[in-house]
């Protein structure tokens, strides 16, 4: 039995019931909203991409799903589990179950390549030093990328290598679920690509759910199973549900919301149009 397949053991659950669970969520800064009334369910083994404008919660969601961010109203479930309800301790303990893969990977620059790898396995596990440079090797390879990178510094590396790097640190302890923010941001054509690939190869070989961020329509058409566009709440009306999409990538394509169309396609010229009258409600408005 793998280590992935020991920890799911460990945790009993209902297949049919998600992994994670939002309900009702409500999240805000300073009392300033940033997520209204988001409930969604996402089914284990899914890969969920989220798209939406910079500004609407995309990634403030990604972070309330694992706790990093408490809802001010509502409630999120991960397994069954009400994460609004633990203590930190029993939060840290669930988190062992997440991957993160942050948006500029985030690795520490202090560190190796091999101790950013294995810092969660020295953090969260009493495994010895030659089982730990095992997995960390392992993790590389699943990536990519060859084991005599393991003593270099996060500076000699390329961005896609960095990119890389954060994705089998995020695979270190076996997660269920991993979640990736941004993963493709500042990377060419073809290293975006090849991070899309190892997206695709990790849901295909540990059966993980995933949960993706992303502004890169190739990327939420090439590894969702699933796509939601969020939307900024200072451009709904108080009624209007803050998820305006919901289907799958096929279906995001056919989308008849002219929102969706817009952001889609890339097309500006509504929005523009919109940001124009804005300018000039301001300005009347200091006259």
């Amino acid at each position: 039995m793998t280590s992935h397949e020991q920890r799911h053991s460990e945790h009993k659950h209902d297949a049919k019931a998600p992994l994670v669970e939002l309900r009702t969520v409500d999240v805000a800064f300073n009392h300033h909203t940033v997520l209204r009334n988001i409930s969604l369910k996402v089914p284990r083994g899914q890969t969920l991409a989220i798209i939406g404008e910079s500004g609407s919660g995309k990634t403030v969601m990604l972070k309330t799903m694992i706790g990093l961010v408490r809802p001010e109203r509502g409630s999120v479930h991960f397994d069954g589990h009400d994460l609004t309800t633990l203590s930190d301790k029993e939060l840290t303990r669930e988190r062992t179950r997440f991957g993160f893969v942050f948006q500029g990977a985030a690795l520490f620059d202090s560190m190796t390549v091999g101790q950013n790898v294995a810092f969660p396995l020295r953090e969260h596990t009493r495994k010895d030093d030659q089982e730990v440079y095992e997995i960390v090797v392992s993790r590389l390879a699943a990536v990519g990328l060859p084991e005599s990178i393991v003593g270099k510094k996060p500076a000699e590396l390329s961005g896609g290598m960095r990119k890389r790097v954060g994705l089998a640190r995020a695979l270190a302890l076996d997660p269920e679920l991993v979640l990736y923010d941004e993963p493709t941001t500042g990377l060419d054509p073809i290293m975006s690509d090849v991070i899309n690939e190892l997206i695709l190869r990790t849901r295909a070989e540990t059966k993980v759910t995933g949960v993706v961020v992303t502004h890169d329509m190739h990327t939420a058409r090439k590894v969702a199973d699933r796509v939601i566009m969020v939307f900024p709440l200072s451009r709904l009306e108080p009624d209007e549900p803050q998820i305006i999409f919901d289907g799958t990538p096929a279906e995001l394509d056919a989308a008849h919301d002219p929102r969706v169309t817009q952001f889609v396609n890339g097309e500006a010229g509504e929005r523009l149009m919109e940001m124009r009258k804005m300018a000039d409600l301001r300005l009347n408005l200091d006259w």
